[in-house]
């Protein structure tokens, strides 16, 4: 059984004082929408602060250095890679967490419900209440909804950035597609909480959401401190289509060659092949996934 962890804050009646980091890569097409959510926060009496990133890593040392005392709430104004840096970043420090939706995937926006309009974007910003939420920490990389081995993180590894920037989220479709013709679909042994399992790619759930909004661990939650491991041992293009349809329907482990285990230690052994979280590819194997010990406070829709 997990624990789940209370709300931290109740929706505030004094508006945040918010610093926005802004991934212009992730949001130069989206630029009109990002400045109405910047007018619509002053318009709600935020004090409002937006920076720049102009390298992979700035968001995390951004969210690292931003003055506790001038600040409530650091909102990332970008995709779920964006947000996996500011979610390092804040290690140890206090300062809230808030999403400005711009990027390829936004898996979190969609975890937590939130709506795409400027208008509540920017409540949810000034307004929303805050919960703590649990994060996991794959080889002392943190992270908020997915850790993935195997052909999951295959998938990821050889994605472009072009690509993701031509084709958006569809990148990952083809991206699966492509490499559902040449993947090795290397079996592997994944111990859950001291249990092995021999499969072939492994998704960690922190969250109920994978690639957007489909459903890949109906029992997973941000509140509670254990994930919901998705473990598929289908090998070829045939069980990537079963899988995406699963997907797609919300029901993965409908198929008997996927099962569900609900862990919150996992390891998974191996030399070299890369490990993706939040999208991204952040170490190699062999990786340790755990929850950590110290929450996130995220602001949540009200």
């Amino acid at each position: 059984m997990t624990d789940s962890l209370p709300q931290a804050e109740s929706e505030p009646s004094i508006p945040r004082r918010i610093l926005v980091v802004f991934n212009p890569a992730a949001g130069r097409a989206r630029r009109p929408r990002f400045e109405s959510i910047i007018a619509a926060l002053r318009g709600l009496g935020c004090t409002v602060r937006v920076v720049e990133t102009d390298a992979r890593g700035h968001a995390e040392k951004i969210a690292r250095e931003a003055p506790e005392s001038e600040f409530d709430l650091i909102a990332i104004a970008g995709g779920d890679g964006t947000i996996n840096e500011a979610v390092n970043g804040l290690k140890g420090r206090s300062l809230m967490l808030g999403i400005i939706p711009l990027g390829t995937a936004n898996v979190v926006a969609d975890e937590i419900g939130l709506r795409r309009t400027p208008a509540a974007i920017a409540h949810t910003l000034a307004h929303g209440p805050v919960k703590l939420v649990y994060v996991g920490i794959a080889n002392e990389r943190r992270f908020i909804m997915m850790a993935g081995t195997g052909f999951d993180a295959n998938v990821v590894s050889n994605i472009s950035l072009g690509l993701k920037k031509v084709l958006g989220p569809l990148a990952y479709v083809w991206g699966a597609v492509r490499q559902s013709f040449s993947d090795s679909f290397a079996q592997r042994d994944v111990v859950i909480d001291g249990t092995s399992y021999r499969t072939v790619s492994m998704v960690a759930c922190n969250g109920r959401r994978y690639g957007g909004p489909f459903v890949a661990a109906p029992g997973a939650s941000l509140a509670d401190n254990s994930f919901q491991v998705v473990l598929m041992s289908g090998r070829g293009w045939f069980s990537v289509a079963r899988y995406g349809l699963g997907l797609l329907l919300g029901r993965i482990s409908m198929w008997s060659d996927v099962k569900i285990v609900e862990g919150r230690n996992v390891t998974v052994g191996g030399e070299g092949g890369p490990v993706q979280a939040d999208g991204d590819i952040i170490t190699n194997l062999p990786v340790r996934i755990s929850v950590d010990s110290e929450p996130v406070k995220l602001a949540y829709p009200a």
